[in-house]
C-alpha cells in the first residue's frame, strides 16, 4: 500500500458544551459538514436552515438562515427575523408579485436591518437582478427552480449565488448549472435524509438548506412524553 496516495483524515476531537436548558435544540445533519461551504464577509456557511419561525431559528446549530415565504415581503418580518437570529440570514424579498421599485426598496431594507444577502423569487426579471446588484453591497441570491434556466443569464445579469430548489431534481439541476460555470456558489436542498443530502453535495452544491420540523411536530413529540407515552 502506498503511503503517498493515501490520505489519511484524522478525526479532531471538538470540545461541546451544552446548558440544561438549551440542550434541546434542531440540530441539522452532520453529512452537511461534508460541503465545502461558501465564505460571504469572512463567515463560511455549509448549513442553512429554512424557516421563517423565529422559535426555531433561535434554537439551532445552522451556519444561516434562509427565510422566504409566500407573502409580500414586510419590514417588520424582515425585523423580527434579523432580532431572532444568532446566525446570518438571507431575507426574501420577493421578485415575483413584489417586484420593480418595491422590491429593490425592501432589499436595501434588509441590508440596513443586518442581512447577510437577500433572495430573489424564481419569476424575477434579470433588469431587476442587475438593477438590485447595483443598489446593495450584499450578495443577490436568485432561486432556480429548473435545468432549463438560463443560468448563465442569470449570472451575467449580476447573481451572486444559485439557490437551488427542485425537489428530487434538485441534483440534476446542480450538476447543469456545474456544466455551466464551475466557480458559482450554489445553495441547494438537500432533502431529510444522508442520502440526498449527500448526492447534492456530490452534483456540486456548495452549502444545504434543511427543512426542521414544524414547531407543532416537535411538540407532539415533548406532549407524548408529558403524557408518558413515549
Amino acid at each position: 500500500m502506498e503511503k503517498n496516495n493515501q490520505q489519511i483524515k484524522k478525526v479532531k476531537y471538538v470540545p461541546e458544551i451544552k446548558g440544561v436548558l438549551r440542550s434541546n435544540y434542531i440540530e441539522l445533519p452532520t453529512c452537511i459538514a461534508e460541503a465545502s461551504g461558501i465564505k460571504i464577509f469572512g463567515k463560511r456557511m455549509k448549513s442553512i436552515l429554512f424557516s421563517t419561525d423565529v422559535a426555531i431559528i433561535k434554537n439551532t446549530n445552522a451556519d444561516a438562515v434562509i427565510a422566504v415565504y409566500p407573502f409580500t415581503p414586510q419590514l417588520l418580518i424582515t425585523q423580527a427575523l434579523m432580532l431572532a437570529s444568532d446566525v446570518p440570514v438571507f431575507c426574501g424579498v420577493g421578485g415575483g408579485l413584489t417586484t420593480g421599485k418595491r422590491c429593490i426598496n425592501i432589499a436595501l431594507h434588509a441590508e440596513f436591518q443586518g442581512a447577510i444577502g437577500v433572495v430573489l423569487n424564481k419569476p424575477t426579471p434579470n433588469e431587476i437582478v442587475t438593477e438590485l446588484k447595483n443598489t446593495i453591497d450584499i450578495p443577490v441570491v436568485i432561486t432556480v427552480v429548473s435545468e432549463d434556466e438560463d443560468f448563465q443569464a442569470r449570472l451575467e445579469a449580476g447573481a451572486d449565488i444559485l439557490n437551488v430548489s427542485g425537489a428530487a431534481n434538485t441534483p440534476k439541476i446542480v450538476k447543469r448549472i456545474r456544466e455551466v460555470s464551475s466557480t458559482v456558489p450554489i445553495i441547494a436542498t438537500g432533502g431529510n435524509s444522508r442520502e440526498s443530502i449527500l448526492r447534492t453535495i456530490e452534483a456540486g452544491a456548495n452549502a444545504i438548506t434543511y427543512t426542521p420540523p414544524s414547531t407543532a411536530e416537535i411538540f407532539t413529540e415533548a406532549m407524548k412524553r408529558y403524557r408518558g407515552q413515549l
